[in-house]
Parts: structure tokens; sequence; C-alpha cells
């Protein structure tokens, strides 16, 4: 065990490098350089961030397993489990989601993917307000549901997943809506109702007069602006319906897609000629974007949800409500009866099969022999873990991207003089 200890994402992620060795600098220069444009900088970044850097820290504690058969030791770091950010433990909440959603919330029906967007002019009130994404989020349900009462003639009630995202394809701020809709609802008398085709520019009219009103109500714009927005021929306000999920499996696989991360690693790379990040978000080589490590940092990090801000909501057939009234009132008459009804529950996967299902190893087989190890210690006493690191000589270290060009020649200078260049 002896050596320099690396965790995984800090040998081959471009994020946790320029995290690791840039956050500070950020933070310094985030009030001359990104404070007009970003707003102030909000406590939940520095936390967030700085939980992420300590996930597989054995400064911050860890687990003993041992294998009864042939006694061989390891130690297992804590995860940061932070929400949306970390892509490894974001990775094991997506299984962990995707299952649950698939066994236990879906109907056996089919699902359409409903993506609502925003124009581009009107994105800066919700960059400032995070509140007004869950009010955004009711206008696009509000505006769904009408919808389907125009075009069957009753109310129904649809079954609705709903996922905030406000990252676009080159990390840009992009708030829009991901809805994972039943095709069709249930009316009054418990009888579901088909709806297989979506209008998308008729239910985008809808969007763009719902949303502009609630802004023209907040007077956040003026009632002449709305007029002249919805006079356009293209307004900006978007629908899109065409994705459809006929089975339980392929509608969870619509649904990691809409919680998915907001950036892709397999896509983040170093310009090491110009000492800058790269993220491809497209297929040709012309559709990358290059940012130096400060821009990159706040990018990524506009991204993170404030403290209980919800992005993943449940309405309709779907509400934690209307599922607790079905189960409770055991209604075995219902057409569409909830999976509960139909399914034993099963228990919650646990940590060791998620890492499983992610990283396709099980960090409890034993190296050595291929027992099933146990864990038989939670070590997060200070002292008693720092005694562990240094009796094993662990340490904690990313590699260090590529230094700045305005830096060079204090690198050369370093490089010459055998001092040690801290960017």
């Amino acid at each position: 065990m002896a050596g320099v200890y690396r965790p995984r994402h800090a040998e081959r992620t471009v994020l946790y490098r320029v995290l690791f060795h840039y956050f500070d600098r950020f933070l310094t220069d985030y009030e001359s350089r990104f404070q007009k444009e970003c707003g102030f900088l909000r406590p939940i970044i520095k936390e967030v961030v700085e939980r992420y850097l300590d996930c597989g820290n054995p400064h911050c504690g860890f687990a003993r397993i041992r294998c009864p058969d042939c006694g061989e030791e390891r130690l297992l770091m804590f995860s940061c489990r932070t929400r949306g950010f970390c892509p490894s433990c974001h990775a094991k909440r997506l299984e962990e989601w995707g299952e649950w959603m698939r066994e236990t919330l879906l109907l056996d029906v089919p699902h359409r993917q409903v993506v609502f967007t925003i124009p581009r002019m009107l994105r800066i009130f919700f960059k400032y307000n995070r509140r007004l994404l869950g009010e955004l989020c009711l206008l696009a349900l509000r505006c769904l549901s009408h919808y389907i009462a125009l075009v069957t003639g009753s109310c129904l009630m649809p079954g609705v997943i709903a996922a905030i995202q406000t990252f676009g394809d080159q990390i840009n701020f992009h708030p829009h809506l991901h809805f994972l809709v039943t095709e069709g609802g249930v009316d009054e008398s418990g009888i579901f109702h088909k709806v297989s085709r979506i209008d998308d520019s008729r239910l985008a009219k809808l969007f763009a007069r719902e949303v502009l009103a609630d802004l023209v109500r907040r007077e956040l714009l003026s009632p002449e602006w709305a007029k002249r927005i919805l006079s356009w021929h293209h307004t900006g306000f978007n629908v899109h319906s065409l994705v459809r999920a006929k089975t339980k499996t392929e509608a969870e696989r619509v649904g990691k897609y809409m919680i998915r991360p907001l950036l892709s690693l397999e896509r983040l790379s170093f310009d090491e000629k110009e000492a800058k990040v790269c993220y491809r978000y497209g297929e040709s080589p012309e559709e990358v974007e290059r940012m130096d490590y400060l821009v990159f940092i706040a990018r990524v990090t506009s991204h993170i949800p404030d403290k209980g801000q919800v992005t993943v909501r449940y309405y309709g057939l779907y509400a934690n409500a209307h599922r607790g009234r079905v189960k409770k009132a055991s209604l075995e008459a219902f057409p569409l009866q909830m999976v509960e009804d139909e399914l034993r529950r099963q228990p919650a996967k646990g940590w060791a099969e998620m890492i499983r299902k992610v990283y396709e190893v099980d960090p409890l087989i034993c190296p050595q022999c291929g027992g099933q190890m146990r864990i038989i210690a939670f070590l997060t006493d200070h002292a008693v873990v720092d005694r562990i690191i240094n009796h094993l000589k662990l340490t904690f270290v990313a590699q260090r991207p590529p230094p700045p060009r305005i830096a060079y020649q204090e690198v050369l200078m370093a490089a010459e003089t055998g001092g040690e260049y801290f960017s």
C-alpha cells in the first residue's frame, strides 16, 4: 500500500486536476473576473467543490476491509456523495435511481420525452434567481395539462417526471426542462386515455404565453416586451417531443439521460500548447470549446444547484401523494395499477453493487484469493487516520495541468534555478 495514493478520478480527469490546482486562485479572482457576469459567489459552490476534491481522500477517513479466507487487508476511501457534480458519485446515484424508476415508479405504458426551452434573452432572470426554475417547471406542467385537456376534451392526469437542467452543449448557462410523460392520462373515473401525439408548435405557444405572463406578473418584464416577443415569428420558445420510449427499459434510458451529469469526462482534454481546457461538444474537430482554467471552473460551478433546490420532480400519476393514495387504497380494479401493487418491492442496492454496475469491478472481492472481503471498521478519528497514513506513506495529489502560457517563462526560470513553480 505504500507510495503515492491517487484516486481513480484524480489520475485521469481534467476536471479534478484543474480544480485541485486552480480552485483557490478562482476564489481569489472571482470578484474581479466573474462576479459581474455570474453574480455573487454562492457559498454552495465552495462547499461542493471542496467535498468533491476530498472524494477518495484518505485524510478524510476510510473503511478497513479484510478477507476472512486469506487475511488480505485493504483501505476503502469515503466518497463525497455530492449531488450532480462528482462524476463518480453521480454515476452510482444515476444507476440506483434508474433501477428504482424502472422497477418501482414507471407504469407499463409508452412514454415521451418533452423538452421545453426558453429564449436566450430570458435566461438571465433564471441565472440570478434559481428559484424561478421551479416556477418554470410548474408553468410547463400547467401548459402540458391544458394541452391534453384541449385535445381530449377532458381533464386527464398523466404521469410526469420532470428534470431541470441548466447546462447546454458548451457547458454554458442554458436553463431548460426535460419531461418524461406517459402517453395519455387517467380521468376522474380511473380510465386511462391514450394521447399518442403532441403538437409541439401548439404546446410551445401555450408555454410562451404562460412564461411571459408570469415574468410580467413578477415585474421582470414589461407587458410591451412580452407582446413584442409573442409577435415574432421565432419567439425562442421551443418544445420537442419526438423521443418515444415504448418499454420501461427504454424509459429508464431516457430518464437517466434527463438527469445526466453536466459534462462528459470523455469529451474533456487539455490543449498542451495553449494550456487550455478543451470540451468537445460535437463530432467534428471544429466543434470544440477552448477555455482557460478559471473560465472553465466558472462554467462548471455555475451549474451547481442551490442547497434545497429540487432538480427532479414528480407530478400526476407519479407524484408521491397520488402514489401513496393508490397504494393505501389497494385499488385492485384500477386498470393501470402502480408497480408497488404488482411486484414485491426489492431492497435498495448497496454501494458495492452500484460500484460494480458503474465500474464493472467489485470493491469487496479479495485481489489475492477472490474471496468476499468484509468491512471490519470505519476509521474517522483524525489522529488514528494520520498515523495509518504516515505509516503507509500515503499522499493525496493530482497531476498538475499544463502551465498557462503567461507563466511559461517563470517555469523555465524555476527549472534553471532548481526551484519549483507553484501556479
